[in-house]
């Protein structure tokens, strides 16, 4: 399954950018000068936005839609697992149908509800910094960036700590649905995932409501079978989305965060120091190297862009990273500065009436995590290879070994 070329409107001043490379980064020179040249970059699937400005129009512009069956059929896929999750999710959906999904979740998934996490965050992160400094080496993923989302999905979602192992890699590679148009095994891993979640997440619905407890799941489960706002298909489709984000997305931007203060010792020296430079930390570390590095609207008509006619039908991909990086939205914006007070939101959450639900909590275990860290170890160096996750989607490191001090 390969993306299909789509037909994008030239402009004499529009570079073209070969996103579907395996090797293509955001933070190349190719994209720095594009972004200098235009407000967005021809490429293979359709517009690259490359600046800040034209970004926050365009993910709340009414005219664009997530489009998620022409994102599928853009990847050769038109029925299937894979299909059937990502065109009926929650992201996907534009409308009455979103509004209406939307407000099951947010009943539940309150402000109070996320405060009230914050302590086991905070124990969780100095616990498990502590087990780090005790070696001063470490798997990453293994002893932090995977081990504090798993503490808050088993309190706030109810998700049973011991089902980690079998749902883990699942939950880390369905996120590759972004990355479809790169081809290889890409497609065939995220099927497995959405095959295997989705078992996993049926048998979990089944436990809540036999035996509802506490949690987040408990209580969608129990609103669905008393008011029925949603079918049983869509909150089943909602928890695989659910369960997928509250890990995925924050174990690869907590280690996006290690390897950037890696490249920037003395910013972790600094955190560590001052520790209520936290908020900017987390705020910077996400500008510079989010896990979440594309976000994707459809013209759903003719229309009008900054003198341009676009055709119904084209594809805008916002780059996050290079959008995040505008010199014109982010004055110094090309050094990486935890000290810096930037008044430009970040994009990686998008933006209008999709933007993320789960940024306060990503937010919430990110500043939690960072300090406890940063005052109980080194400096933290790479002691292993690192590659890479396809750049246009939920990205960062496949692996991740540190060595501290």
């Amino acid at each position: 399954m390969s993306a299909e070329t789509l037909s994008v409107p030239a402009s004499p001043s529009a570079s073209f950018i070969n996103v579907i490379d395996p090797e293509f980064r955001f933070d190349s020179p190719q994209v720095a000068s594009a972004q200098a040249e235009n407000w967005y970059a021809e490429s293979p699937l359709g517009m690259l936005v490359l600046r800040h400005a034209e970004a926050q129009e365009l993910v709340r512009d009414n005219r664009l839609t997530h489009n998620g069956t022409g994102f599928m059929a853009q990847n050769g896929i038109v029925d299937g697992p894979v299909y059937d999750w990502f065109v009926n999710g929650l992201v996907n959906q534009d409308g009455d149908s979103h509004r209406r999904m939307r407000s099951l979740v947010s009943r539940a998934f309150t402000p109070r509800m996320l405060e009230n996490l914050r302590p086991l965050i905070r124990e969780a992160s100095e616990r498990l910094a502590d087990e780090i400094a005790a070696t001063g080496e470490c798997d990453f993923f293994e002893a932090f960036a995977d081990a504090l989302p798993l503490t808050v999905m088993t309190q706030l979602l109810g998700v049973p700590a011991e089902d980690f192992p079998t749902f883990s890699k699942w939950s880390s590679e369905i996120g590759l649905v972004f990355s479809l148009a790169l081809g290889g095994d890409i497609p065939g891993r995220v099927e497995a995932a959405v095959v295997g979640l989705y078992e996993y997440v049926e048998a979990l619905m089944a436990d809540k409501a036999a035996t509802p407890t506490d949690d987040l799941i408990s209580a969608l489960v129990t609103a669905q079978r008393e008011d029925a706002v949603v079918s049983h298909e869509e909150l089943k489709n909602l928890i695989v989305t659910m369960v997928f984000a509250a890990h995925d997305t924050t174990r690869l931007q907590l280690a996006n965060a290690l390897v950037t203060f890696a490249e920037h010792p003395d910013q972790w020296t600094l955190l560590a120091e001052r520790p209520e430079l936290a908020p900017r930390a987390v705020e910077e570390v996400m500008r510079w190297r989010p896990s979440s590095n594309a976000v994707y609207r459809y013209a759903a008509e003719d229309i009008e862009f900054r003198g341009q006619r676009i055709p119904e039908g084209t594809m805008f991909m916002i780059g996050v990273q290079a959008v995040q990086r505008d010199p014109l939205a982010y004055p110094g914006g090309d050094v990486f500065d935890i000290t810096v007070d930037r008044k430009t939101p970040v994009m990686q959450f998008g933006g209008g009436p999709h933007y993320c639900m789960g940024a306060p909590l990503a937010r919430m275990e990110i500043t939690e995590a960072l300090p406890a860290l940063a005052r109980r170890l080194g400096v933290p160096s790479l002691a292993g290879p690192v590659t890479w996750r396809p750049a246009i989607g939920i990205t960062g490191p496949n692996e991740l070994q540190l060595r501290f001090g």
